[in-house]
């Protein structure tokens, strides 16, 4: 994982630029708490300012990327985690733990050095993405086995959890793989694709022919059209608070 982000993570901090409505429940969900360790933090997004923050991230490329006023960043991993015990008073994990090869050792780390833990991720949601369901049906068949519901694997590492949905906004600005469902011509572009993990890793050619076609020649306004006058939809991110006690 630290060698495919050394070579996607190249243009994160172009494309993936924290969304201000998601960061307000992102801190929200951190409550009160201090101090934070935030967990394969990437370039730092969605890392409060106002708090004490260590990043753990693997990749010197996403270290890289950094900006020079961002929380101090240790060089590790997220399954060995190499602080003490209740170090912390939350662990922050975003658009991460579906990466960790083990993600129910990482997630026992995370119980172990933090009281509460705030996981943004995904759960897929059938027929919810015309570009999954139209297009890329293979990403949503692999990610099946990279993403699994949330209560199911969640509910076994804290002892109390709470998830809540994250509207994705139509204009939203961190660039994940749902955040254009309004803007369809962006998965045209070369660079908005090299931030999104599945276009980096899979062969998505024919899927982006098909795109490409029905953009130009109005198949997908006709089927989709609805949509643009929409300005957040449900696309199967989940906020997770977990707590060991």
């Amino acid at each position: 994982m630290t060698a495919l982000y050394d070579t996607i993570g190249k243009s994160y901090r172009d494309f993936r630029r924290p969304d201000s409505r998601i960061a307000a429940m992102i801190l929200d969900a951190l409550g009160e708490a201090g101090t934070i360790v935030n967990i394969g933090a990437g370039a730092g997004s969605y890392e409060p300012r106002d708090r004490d923050v260590v990043a753990v991230e693997p990749s010197t490329t996403m270290i890289g990327q950094r900006l020079p006023n961002a929380a101090p960043v240790v060089r590790a991993s997220a399954l060995n985690l190499p602080f003490r015990d209740n170090t912390f008073d939350g662990a922050l994990a975003i658009f991460t733990v579906h990466h960790w090869p083990d993600q129910m050792r990482g997630l026992a780390e995370m119980r172990r050095v933090a009281a509460r833990a705030v996981i943004l991720t995904w759960e897929p949601v059938e027929g919810a993405s015309w570009l999954t369901r139209d297009y890329f049906p293979e990403i949503l068949e692999r990610d099946r086995h990279l993403f699994p519901r949330a209560a199911d694997l969640f509910g076994r590492a804290f002892a109390h959890l709470r998830i809540e949905p994250v509207p994705v906004p139509h204009d939203c600005s961190d660039g994940f793989l749902e955040a254009y469902w309004r803007r369809p011509e962006a998965y045209l572009d070369p660079g908005v694709r090299g931030a999104i993990s599945p276009f980096a890793t899979m062969r998505l050619d024919s899927g982006l022919e098909r795109l490409r076609r029905d953009l130009e020649d109005g198949t997908w306004r006709r089927r989709n059209g609805h949509l643009l006058s929409e300005t957040e939809r449900d696309l199967g991110y989940r906020l997770v608070i977990g707590s060991r006690n």
